[in-house]
Parts: structure tokens; sequence; C-alpha cells
């Protein structure tokens, strides 16, 4: 039976000043949004997982306090995925494929787009094409904070899955803070290289965020600096769904009047199941 455990981000800094690294655990995080969405393989379960994963390291470099969506559309446009990580650590996941489809192919046309809540209030949005001869999620990260974020990171992230059952997820990210010049980057590329896909360090059981923090900076000194929580969490509930159903206009509320039975949805998400009155309904169609 798979264990219960809380997941983690953990950030820390090298004793040199030369680097931010993030580490995370999201094996609960990614087992709850894939009991949701119930990929049709292992390899939509893989991209899957490397894009929640991805999605919370992003948001906790960029934008901690604030709400990240990732949206990773495939080579073909007909397919895509959505991680939706907000700042209290909830985190969902969202596969809309064609029924058949197994996998999610990138690498010809693939695009990844990152969009984030600034301080502000307003929207920041990037847009990267997933490198040709690289068809991961951890390229097509690595490929945004180049060109969208102009920052120099290294990012692994991976999944581990065992007789179609998620063991471990999780992942690294390495940023050069800004003041320093690349010379040091090029140590810890060296440094990193064994760790470039990260699976097997998942599968001997170095999922945790401490662990993976030792592991990448063996024998290099760091402070940890900070850390939270991070879990499947969804912000539906009846009361958004009634904000959302009162924004329709008033022939779309009738249209669902007409049967005379309650008007049950499910969220696209979490697949919560709600109920909605002909009473409640109605009471929706006299304020509209």
């Amino acid at each position: 039976m798979l264990s219960v455990h809380t997941d983690k981000v953990l950030r820390a800094i090298t004793d040199d000043g030369a680097f931010r690294v993030i580490t995370c655990d999201t094996t609960a995080t990614v087992r709850g949004a894939i009991a949701a969405q119930r990929p049709q393989s292992a390899e939509l379960m893989r991209t899957f997982a490397d894009l929640i994963t991805g999605a919370i390291l992003v948001r906790d470099s960029m934008s901690p306090d604030n709400r990240l969506q990732a949206i990773l559309q495939g080579d073909d446009g007909r397919g895509r995925m959505i991680a939706d990580t907000h700042p209290d650590g909830a985190t969902r996941g969202l596969i809309q494929m064609p029924a058949d489809s197994k996998e999610l192919p990138l690498g010809r046309s693939g695009l990844l787009q990152i969009a984030r809540t600034l301080h502000n209030g307003s929207l920041h949005q990037g847009v990267v094409r997933v490198p040709e001869g690289a068809a991961s999620v951890s390229a097509a990260l690595m490929a945004y904070m180049q060109d969208s974020e102009q920052t120099v990171t290294m990012i692994s992230v991976g999944c581990h899955i065992a007789n179609g059952e998620v063991v471990a997820a999780g992942g690294y990210m390495v940023q050069l803070l800004p003041e320093l010049s690349e010379g040091p980057l090029m140590v810890m590329t060296e440094r990193l290289k064994e760790f470039e896909d990260i699976v097997p360090l998942l599968a001997r059981g170095k999922a945790s965020p401490s662990e993976l923090l030792a592991e990448t900076l063996y024998a290099m000194p760091y402070t940890e600096v900070g850390d939270r929580e991070v879990f499947f969490g969804c912000r539906c509930s009846p009361e958004r769904l009634a904000q959302s159903m009162a924004s329709l206009p008033r022939a779309d509320i009738e249209s669902l009047l007409e049967d005379g039975k309650p008007l049950e949805i499910e969220c696209d998400y979490c697949r919560a199941r709600y109920e909605f009155s002909t009473q409640e309904l109605q009471s929706l169609l006299d304020s509209n």
C-alpha cells in the first residue's frame, strides 16, 4: 500500500552566495491529480506529473505569494495539460486530450505557457516552444526561465511509476544568482549532469526535498532558508459554481430549467459533484 505523507518545497542558498536551490517532493499532490484525471497511459501520467511539479517549482521561484498556471500543448494542438498552483500550496491539474490519445507528443511544435499573477494584480504571461531534440517538461521549463524570465536556471522534474502507481515525484531547480558571473554555472552544470534525469534518484528513495538538496549539492555547503507544504486541492465550491452560472445569459439559465430536474455538475479538476435544485436555478433566473 502506498504511504501517506506530506509534500514539501524546500529553499536553500549555497554558502558562497552563488546559487539559489529549490527542491520539492510532490508525490501525494501528483497522486491526487492523477486519481482525478485518470490519464490513459504511464507516459501521460509522467508528463502530467512533471508539469505539476514544474509549476510548483516555478511558482515558488518567481511568484511564491501568487497563483501560477502552466499550460502544456502538444505538437498537434489537439491535446493539452494544465497545472494550477496557489500560494497556500493547493495544486490541481487538468488533462484535455482526445479520448484515444496515449501520449502528448512534444518537440516539434509543442508549447509551454506560464501565466502568473503579479503583486499588483496584473497577469504576466510567457510562451516558449518545447526545445527540439529535448522533448521533455524539464527542457521546456528551462527554456521558459531563460527566455521569458531572463533567469539562468537548471531544472529536473520526474516521476517514478511502478505497477501503474506513482511511487515518487519531485524535482529541483538551481538558479545562478544574478549578481554573479556564469563561471560558477559551468561548475554546477558539470556537477548536475548525473542528475539530469532525476527518476533514478527518486527510484532509490531519494525523493524528500532534504535528500534532493544533499544529492544535488553534494559536498557544497548550503543553508536552508525556508519551506512550505504543497498538496492536491481544488478551488471549486457550490458558491463559486453559482456565481459562474449567474453570469450566464438568461436564455441559458431558462434552458437548464426546462426539464424540471435538478442540475448536476462535475468539477473538471477534482471530479467533485454538485447538485442545484430547480429552486436554486430559479433564484439565479430571478436575479439575472
